[in-house]
């Protein structure tokens, strides 16, 4: 009874079942389905539309792939932007009980990706998305998503390198402010970062149809007030005119901006230019999905008139990705079936449990699980073909391999190609696919001298590249503290007359603002009540809080200022030095010797002797004044040669050369001995320091008091550089308190030394010259303008200085301004009234031809009467 119980049901299931499961895996099925998510009223969504049933038809009219079984398409318009909706949409499309799908292409926006994807993943179909672009739809979270079009990840890379390239320091980042925006502006952050840019502004826009004009308005005005001018614009083809059509209106499309967009721009141009303003995007910038030429793109464009007659939409990049999708789809079904792969379905309770719990509109019980879907999604992964866009292969991240992008710049009616970018080889005129061939280029600095691009028209019709930022008006005037000094008022001081700001450092400023390519609109805000120095410090704290948009002056350049603010290029080179008092030279029992050098005395001494002997030489023969005993000769020759120096000399000279040779040496003593006279009285009559201190050492030794001017960084300087204690310290307000403290003295309540700037030293030393520098400088500063960090004002006006010193303005300005000074320090003094022996060269250079000529003509006489006399001997002795 059991065996013919157990062989009815033998009968009844398994034969049959048995029987479908060979029927099925020997014979192909006649019709395979799959769904396209699209939204048919979007711009990408009509030519995608197209393209896909255009890819359809050429799949089941060529022979070569599917054979006998043959691709059907269920299209689903998804008219929805809520996630929720999306994923009833997805559930209505999928829930059939006619017709089960293997393959979903689609959905069109990244943010309906992440939710079709989990549907996708719980049905186990695969998802090919061929315009979801967000980075982080990654295959860890959605197992069955495969992206059949660029990540932004490469788009946005392309766009820094872009902003590397011409050297922009920050962007202004509009984008819609869902998944697909927040996540590619992210991206970008992190690429200019790694070059050392930045994005300086998120401006984020609501998702959707909440995004109203009233909120791109308000967004562009804020944006109107900031400094950046490069724009990238990450948004969708629907919003993105939008924001073009008012960002025009506002006028921040003109001469001096940078548009750069996404790729969405050229996806609207591609579709249907004839709807579009173009005269609102001239100039703009744009990334285009770079599609290489070939035969199938060529016939597919020939044919596509045809084929969107009823849409009316033009053929773009990511209709193209979404045909080539179709195409994926179907060598993987082909694989699929060649290696025994079963289409069957099978039920899955869970959805049969929530199907009593919903709209029966939906059909939940009747929705299924691919059996194959792992199956069919390793073939799809394993892709490997050449479609429209390119080669359609896979890497190890689910990305398609070589991403590129066409560089283009909106001109006129349309536009023009200037250059690509691709991972492999960065930017470039020539084609990706001409440069694969070559190595990868992996350093980034390599990449931008190697990189370049074609002219750009950019806004304005210029060719002239935009600096990429204006000064930021935000309603009013550059407010520009400026100190108001008490003293030194040479270098910036009220004027008399009215409140204007006047000397040196102002018109230094207004001197570089005028050579800039652009207008600075500004007012100077005095800082300090003019009885008083300001803290210069406190200034430019100002200047980083906000409450002064710059500081100008004389304002030096320390390292605790640079850490809050940025300075210019220097205009004027200052330091710390040490200021002293001076009094009469005291003269002590060798102050004789000074007028002379050693090398002078050694000198003199030497031309002393030298006369003697020569003088000796000339009239030894002639004159009885220089004969007789050995050592009455000696004493004769130093007697002479001392006496001629007060001409006192008793010998009488008899030979007309030694009359010649002591006539030239009686003038030379003349004026070296007037030389001495006035040298002498020059050095007696010589100032020296007011105490022992000879430089910063000295004085840190000493103990005594020092003087700096109020508001200068000398105070800090000398406390935490110098270890001086603060007690030591004393604050001096004008010029009068500085002589006065130095004249004082420290026994009478004043300073030892006073320390501060050079440059307001030297103008103190102009009109005081009983005071002087001594040592070297304690450090050198220079003086500057503050502007805050980052401010690209500072670079320009760091040009602009250069520029004035270049062009010799900037000393005509220090001419007109600050007057040199005429006293001379100590040291230098004692050692230009000192006599060297370069001053006499000459005299003792003729001194000694003239002896030497002389002598030498008294040996030729004496040679001449020599051979004269022996020739005489030998004829007496011939005659003889």
């Amino acid at each position: 009874m059991r065996c013919q119980m157990w062989a009815e049901v033998h009968t009844m299931f398994l034969l049959p079942l048995l029987i479908n499961l060979s029927i099925c895996s020997s014979i192909p099925p006649t019709v395979v389905h799959i769904g396209a998510l699209l939204t048919f009223n979007s711009t990408i969504g009509r030519s995608s539309k197209i393209a896909i049933q255009a890819a359809v038809d050429d799949v089941n009219s060529m022979p070569g792939i599917l054979h006998d079984t043959k691709l059907v398409v269920k299209m689903h318009d998804s008219n929805s932007s809520n996630p929720f909706l999306a994923i009833v949409e997805a559930l209505q499309l999928t829930a059939t009980k006619s017709d089960n799908i293997v393959a979903l292409v689609g959905s069109q926006s990244s943010v309906l990706a992440h939710v079709v994807s989990q549907v996708a993943k719980e049905i186990q179909v695969p998802l090919l998305s061929f315009s979801a672009t967000d980075p982080t739809l990654s295959p860890t979270q959605h197992p069955f998503f495969v992206r059949t079009t660029h990540s932004d990840l490469f788009q946005m890379s392309a766009i820094a390198e872009m902003v590397d390239h011409y050297d922009w320091d920050k962007v202004i980042a509009i984008y819609i402010d869902d998944e697909s925006g927040r996540n590619g502006i992210q991206i970008l952050g992190d690429k200019l970062e790694e070059r050392r840019r930045e994005i300086s502004y998120k401006a984020a826009l609501p998702p959707g149809p909440r995004c109203t004009k009233n909120d791109i308005t308000d967004l562009l005005l804020k944006l109107v007030m900031m400094e950046s001018r490069v724009f990238v614009l990450h948004a969708n083809p629907e919003n993105g005119m939008a924001i073009f059509l008012i960002a025009n209106s506002l006028g921040i499309t003109g001469n001096g901006s940078v548009w750069i967009a996404t790729d969405w721009l050229t996806s609207v141009l591609d579709t249907d230019p004839t709807t579009m303003h173009m005269d609102m995007i001239q100039g703009v910038v744009g990334l285009r999905l770079h599609i290489p030429e070939s035969g199938r793109r060529t016939a597919l464009l020939s044919r596509w008139n045809r084929l969107s007659k009823e849409e009316h939409a033009g053929l773009n990049s990511y209709a193209l990705y979404a045909y080539d999708s179709v195409w994926t789809i179907a060598y993987a079904v082909e694989e699929f079936l060649k290696s025994g792969g079963v289409i069957s379905f099978s039920k899955d309770s869970k959805f049969e449990q929530v199907a009593g719990g919903v709209s029966s509109k939906l059909h939940l019980e009747s929705m299924s699980v691919f059996d194959g879907g792992n199956f069919l999604l390793n073939e799809i992964l394993k892709t490997d073909a050449l479609g429209l866009t390119g080669p359609i292969r896979f890497d190890s991240d689910r990305q398609l391999v070589r991403p590129a992008y066409d560089i283009i710049n909106v001109v006129g009616t349309g536009y023009r190609k200037i250059g690509y970018w691709s991972n492999h080889s960065g930017i470039s005129v020539e084609p990706p696919e001409k440069l694969y061939s070559t190595p990868f280029v992996h350093s980034v600095i390599k990449r931008r001298k190697s990189g370049r691009l074609k002219t750009v028209i950019w806004p304005g019709e210029t060719t002239i590249q935009p600096r990429g930022w204006v000064v930021p008006q935000k309603g009013r005037q550059m407010r520009i503290g400026i100190p108001y000094r008490a003293t030194y008022q040479e270098f910036v001081s009220k004027s008399s007359d009215s409140d204007t700001m006047i000397g040196f450092c102002v018109d230094v400023f207004v001197a570089s603002v005028s050579l800039l390519s652009y207008a600075v609109p500004h007012h100077f805000v005095p800082f300090g009540d003019g009885r008083r120095n300001p803290s210069y410090t406190e200034l430019v704290r100002m200047v980083e809080k906000g409450e002064f948009d710059a500081a100008i002056g004389d304002i030096t350049i320390v390292t605790n200022r640079s850490k809050i603010v940025d300075f210019t290029q220097p205009f004027m080179e200052s330091g710390l030095v040490i200021l002293m008092a001076v009094k009469k030279h005291d003269t002590n029992t060798w102050a004789f010797l000074l007028p002379f050098t050693p090398s002078m005395w050694l000198a003199t001494a030497g031309f002393l002797l030298v006369i003697g002997i020569v003088v000796w030489i000339l009239e030894h023969r002639l004159n009885d004044d220089f004969r007789g005993p050995f050592r009455k000769q000696v004493a004769t020759i130093f007697w002479f040669s001392l006496s001629t120096l007060f001409f006192t000399q008793r010998e009488k000279m008899v030979g007309p050369l030694g009359r010649l040779v002591v006539l030239l040496w009686l003038f030379i003593v003349l004026i070296i001995q007037s030389s001495y006279t006035a040298s002498l009285t020059s050095i007696l009559t010589l100032t020296q320091l007011s105490s022992e201190i000879k430089d910063v050492e000295s004085l840190i030794r000493s103990g005594d008091p020092i003087g700096f001017q109020v508001g200068s960084f000398a105070e800090d300087y000398m406390v935490d550089q110098l270890g001086i204690s603060k007690s030591r310290l004393r604050t001096l307000d004008t010029p009068h308190d500085y002589a006065n403290a130095l004249d004082l003295g420290v026994r009478n309540g004043g300073v030892a030394a006073i320390i501060d700037e050079r440059s307001y030293v030297d103008d103190f030393l102009s009109t005081n010259c009983n005071f002087q520098i001594i040592g070297s400088e304690l450090m050198k500063s220079d003086w500057g303008f503050a502007f805050p960090q980052d401010s690209p004002l500072a670079i320009d006006m760091s040009t602009a200085i250069l520029k004035l010193s270049e062009n010799g303005e900037l000393q005509r300005i220090q001419n007109k301004w600050l007057t040199v000074s005429h006293c001379t320090p100590m040291g230098d003094e004692l050692k230009s009234n000192q006599l060297h022996l370069s001053s006499f060269c000459g005299l003792f250079f003729i001194f000694g031809v003239a002896c030497a000529l002389a002598l030498l003509l008294m040996f030729c006489r004496f040679y001449r009467k020599y051979i004269y006399l022996a020739m005489s001997g030998r004829r007496m002795q011939i005659t003889s």
